[in-house]
């Protein structure tokens, strides 16, 4: 057990870090990689796998928020069947410790807790990389039941005995009832961006030593070593080191190009010289304090307006419903009402025969298929926001795929949520530059080449 001046003069330590590199204007660069690239998944068996990952983030989603509907799944295992799928969409690389060692977590924008599983680990899933080993660390160093961050868990006691008095033990529940437990520590934090300028080691830093129970879908996935939680919280990575925004870049999600994630205002965020679209971050005594909630007005399918009231998509006092951003979630989730909308929408405009409601899907000729250069036409989907217009791109919203019989299908991106709540996957953010104004409290978004950001 080391001393808690120790742990104080790496937390000052890390403060001073963050704060020199906001005045410098500069930025913490790291790579984001799809769980499911270099598995060697057809493109069908990755759009159907992230349709069933869709489904189970929903249902957590819902669970948090309340805006569960009768008819909607009571957990991220209902819906995928035991063992069956991982809501895991993309792992953020980054180490852990003096000399650093290398971790793979979840990127989740829908939580705060940043954890990894720990030696010694007697109650841990299998992953590809060696588990974090603290006493390999010259910086590692356990946090008292007394640290602010440990007060800031909704769960959590003072250990005895093999923990050592006054050590934080943690448990750390997710929506969909998985969990993962253990003691909390700090430990210096190293980004490698990739060259000098947005490389970083960053001491002090809270996080999670998950070692005895970690359970729930991400472990169904042996590639994450546990999640590096993004949300709006004070034990998020982005609150942590004191940023006043982080952005990602999202490419093509069926292919295996690593995502840039910036923590920290990169200099040429607006290098397109495209239109920069923003919208306010929306806050409520009634909403999770977790999410990013958005104010999302209408909806459109080529030239029908969906006849859906604001109200359907406004964020109640209870904290049920609202629309939410999320990296997690694969495909845009819709309430029921609205889903149903937009499937009679596409099906009055789209002249083809329909092969499947959700997602939905229509028959495309065989000669077309060979002809790729003449895709079928589709109506354009418009997402309006508070002072934003999401203009989608048909890569964003539509995908093609052969289903068993080898017959070629044009499917729209999107499901139905189950609940109240509207979630904007992480497929209609390819190609853009996502950026999370913390300070400002504002979303902005400017179509970007990812794989040049």
């Amino acid at each position: 057990m080391r001393k808690l001046t120790l742990l104080l003069a790496l937390l000052a330590a890390a403060l001073a870090i963050s704060c020199s590199a906001a005045a410098a204007g500069g930025a913490i660069r790291t790579q984001l990689t799809r769980a499911d690239a270099g598995r060697g998944l057809t493109r069908r068996q990755l759009l159907r796998r992230m349709a069933r990952r869709s489904k189970a983030r929903a249902a957590r989603l819902l669970s948090a928020s309340g805006s569960t509907s009768s008819s909607s799944p009571a957990s991220a295992t209902a819906v995928a069947g035991k063992g069956q799928v991982t809501e895991i969409e993309y792992l953020i690389s980054f180490g852990i410790g003096t000399p650093p060692q290398p971790v793979q977590a979840t990127l989740d924008t829908g939580s705060d807790l940043v954890w990894t599983q720990c030696q010694p680990c007697p109650s841990c899933y299998a992953q590809s990389l060696p588990y974090y080993d603290p006493r390999l660390s010259a910086t590692s160093a356990s946090l008292p039941c007394v640290s602010s961050a440990c007060r800031q868990l909704d769960l959590s006691s003072c250990g005895a005995r093999d923990w050592g008095n006054g050590t934080c033990v943690y448990t750390y529940s997710y929506g969909d009832r998985s969990s993962t437990n253990g003691l909390l520590g700090a430990d210096t934090f190293n980004f490698d961006g990739g060259d000098t300028d947005t490389a970083a080691a960053v001491p002090g830093l809270a996080f999670g030593c998950g070692w005895f129970n970690n359970n729930g879908p991400f472990s169904s996935n042996a590639t994450g070593t546990g999640v590096a939680g993004f949300g709006r919280g004070g034990l998020s990575l982005p609150s942590q080191l004191k940023v006043d925004n982080f952005s990602y870049c999202f490419t093509d999600v069926t292919g295996s190009t690593p995502s840039p994630v910036l923590l920290g205002l990169p200099a040429n965020l607006y290098a397109t010289g495209a239109a920069v679209q923003t919208t306010p971050l929306i806050q409520s005594p009634g909403a999770v304090p977790t999410f990013y909630y958005l104010s999302l007005k209408s909806i459109t399918v080529g030239s029908t307006r969906l006849p859906v009231p604001e109200s359907a998509f406004a964020l109640a006092r209870n904290g049920s419903g609202g629309t939410v951003i999320d990296s997690g979630t694969s495909v845009t989730m819709l309430p029921p009402v609205v889903y149903g909308l937009l499937h009679d929408a596409f099906i009055a405009q789209v002249d083809l025969p329909v092969t499947s409601d959700e997602p939905l899907c229509f028959a495309v000729s065989g000669k077309k298929k060979k002809q790729k250069q003449q895709q079928e036409e589709v109506p354009k989907l418009v997402l309006e926001f508070e002072g934003a217009t999401l203009d989608l791109q048909r890569e964003s919203y539509v995908f093609e795929m052969e289903d068993d019989g080898g017959q070629s299908n044009m499917c729209i991106a999107a499901l139905s949520s189950g609940g109240g709540m509207t979630i904007i996957g992480n497929y209609q953010q390819q190609n853009l530059h996502v950026l999370y104004d913390l300070a400002g409290n504002k979303l902005s978004f400017v179509p970007a080449h990812c794989d040049r950001v």
